[in-house]
């Protein structure tokens, strides 16, 4: 049974860098996984209606006379919702707690893991509900709720508590949650939170709302007083920027793909997958992007982390994507109890496509190597050196097999195109690296591995009865990942081979509104691969084309400038898990591209 939860496109995210919440329009917490963000939920209504939320809204929200108005303050991933109503309106200013004192680059490192709402009267006298139901563990637990002398209430189960304080209103403890209704007036302020703790550890924090919210919106506005960008679409470009860095797991660097689990390519169907690690897939694009939104400090992080997470290498391949501290092992299960949103099944923790090879990733690691070069010695020693001969060693031993792509097929293996260009990538990269690498380097070999891939993909990925590249050798469907080609500087996008299939997958795989599926059959139009087009377009020369299909496709975003992964072609609807970490950084990358059009 399909359940009417808000679309996707309802909700703001909030970040401390160490996890994330969502929040509805209707004023309803409904994800938080306050460890970390791969963490258990305490909150996920977003996934079943009874997987626990907290609501703090006018009592009647939505009802007739009202309307909602919110936007981020500036410079910062702290959210003011306004809510008017027929009695007056209220705002809600909405946080996830920086650690006092916190600044720049120490954003999320040590924060608090407290939740911070406060309720701001703005005009005549509104009657506020709260409405506090955790559900820890993905909704499994009911926790024990136990009232507190300071008015507060202690909610308890399994290896955590949280502690919810509200002001100056003493709350009550109910069998299995909190409710409590109380007026606002103008000028009045309230100040609410939750703070997480462990039932065997450390005890939940104590803060002052007011001025941890203050603290909270001081560290991220002087976080991005840090970083500048002097290219087209500044605005879009910096709160991108922001929304990565929100997506960056402090104490490591890893950002992860998305903050949220299992929300559904197709309304009802089964593509609802874990994006909350970080993919080794994405990491030159990635790394592109922080460096274009000038977050030097940021890649320099990122870089450390990979590095780390591959460690040595075996016989096996390079895994695509780790947890947030390198854990390798993300195996994959389903919360069978969870009814998934909008009834789309099944609900999944962990990602077993940590499983799959996929010959792609070396490319995108040694791209970002070569990208940091400078930055990274004359001579490569130590960790560095072993990583970037292993993964040169691997593509050279291992390019000629098939793999899932970068699609992550649960079906058979192929000789996807995409993948071939990216060992091509990987072994270009080390003949241009092999002065930093010591004895073993053996550019002359790499150069000739990396030749024959070349002419390998020139005239097995050719289609000329399609005239394009498609998706796989030997196959005649076309695949918007071969975009990457021209991205990569596989081939120009001037050859007639690239104008060709440019224009054969705008053709075929576009859409009215803009957007670029991934295949024929896909449902949805995939933002990632609209950007690419964008700086295809670009690079053959047609800078007012993609200057008009950017602003269409920056169109996409919710309110508050989120994106999640796709966009329903039928009703413009959000689709996947948000905000998507590739589409905010498909957006950086092609800003960039329009800016200065001969960008590698």
């Amino acid at each position: 049974m399909e359940q009417q939860q808000p679309p996707i496109s309802d909700y703001g995210f909030l970040s401390d860098s160490r996890s994330g919440a969502l929040v509805g329009k209707d004023g309803s917490v409904d994800w938080w996984c306050p460890d970390r963000f791969d963490g258990s939920s305490v909150f996920a209504r977003l996934l079943d209606p009874g997987a626990g939320h907290f609501q703090l809204a006018p009592v009647g929200v939505g009802g007739q006379g009202y309307r909602v108005e919110r936007a981020y303050l500036p410079d910062t991933l702290v959210l003011r919702t306004v809510h008017h109503t027929p009695h007056g309106s209220v705002a809600v200013v909405d946080a996830l707690a920086a650690e006092v004192g916190a600044r720049a680059h120490e954003l999320g490192k040590n924060s608090p893991a407290v939740l911070i709402r406060v309720v701001q009267g703005l005009s005549g006298r509104v009657r506020m509900a709260l409405d506090f139901a955790p559900r820890p563990e993905y909704g499994l637990l009911t926790p024990y709720l136990h009232e507190q002398p300071d008015g507060g209430v202690l909610a308890g189960a399994g290896p955590i508590v949280l502690m919810l304080r509200a002001g100056g209103l003493h709350l009550r403890a109910g069998t299995d949650r909190v409710t409590h209704e109380f007026e606002v007036s103008a000028g009045q302020v309230i100040g609410i939170d939750v703070a997480f703790g462990e039932a065997y550890g450390d005890a939940p924090a104590r803060v002052d709302p007011l001025a941890t919210l203050a603290e909270t919106t001081q560290a991220w506005q002087a976080f991005r007083e840090t970083h500048g960008y002097s290219g087209r679409y500044p605005d879009l470009v910096k709160h991108s920027s922001t929304v990565l860095t929100g997506l960056t797991y402090a104490r490591s660097g890893a950002v992860a793909a998305a903050l949220t689990s299992s929300l559904p390519e197709q309304i009802g169907g089964d593509r609802n997958y874990d994006y909350r690690y970080s993919w080794l897939r994405d990491f030159s694009l990635t790394m592109r992007a922080l460096w274009v939104a000038a977050c030097p400090d940021e890649t320099s992080r990122l870089f450390a982390w990979a590095t780390r997470s591959i460690g040595r290498f075996g016989d096996e391949p390079v895994p695509v994507l780790f947890g947030l501290e390198g854990e390798r092992d993300i195996s994959e299960h389903h919360c069978s109890h969870l009814l998934g949103y909008r009834g789309s099944r099944p609900v999944r923790v962990g990602n077993d496509a940590w499983r799959q090879r996929q010959l792609d990733v070396p490319g995108e690691v040694m791209s970002a190597v070569w990208r940091l070069r400078d930055y990274l010695g004359a001579t490569f020693e130590g960790e560095l050196c072993e990583m970037v001969l292993g993964l040169t060693e691997q593509v050279a031993s291992t390019w000629r097999l098939p793999d899932r792509g970068i699609w992550e097929t649960r079906g058979e293996e192929r000789h996807y195109v995409s993948s071939k260009v990216a060992c091509w990538l990987a072994m270009d990269r080390a003949v241009g690296l092999a002065d930093r690498l010591g004895d073993r380097a053996d550019p002359r070999r790499w150069a000739k591995i990396r030749d024959e891939i070349r002419d390998t993909v020139l005239r097995e990925g050719w289609n000329e009865r399609i005239g394009a590249f498609t998706g796989a050798f030997g196959s005649p469907e076309l695949d918007a990942s071969v975009l990457a080609l021209p991205v990569t500087h596989f081939l120009p996008a001037t050859d007639p081979r690239m104008r060709s299939t440019i224009a054969m997958v705008e053709r075929e795989l576009g859409t009215e509104g803009g957007l670029l599926r991934r295949w024929t059959t896909d449902p949805a139009g995939f933002l990632l691969c609209s950007f690419w087009l964008v700086e295809c377009l670009v690079m053959t020369g047609e800078q007012q084309r993609a200057e008009a299909l950017f602003e269409r496709v920056a169109g996409y975003s919710n309110d508050v400038g989120l994106f999640s992964e796709q966009i329903d072609l039928s009703s413009g609807m959000q689709l996947g898990n948000t905000p998507q970490a590739l589409s905010h950084i498909g957006l950086i990358n092609a800003a960039w591209r329009i800016t200065r059009p001969d960008s590698y």
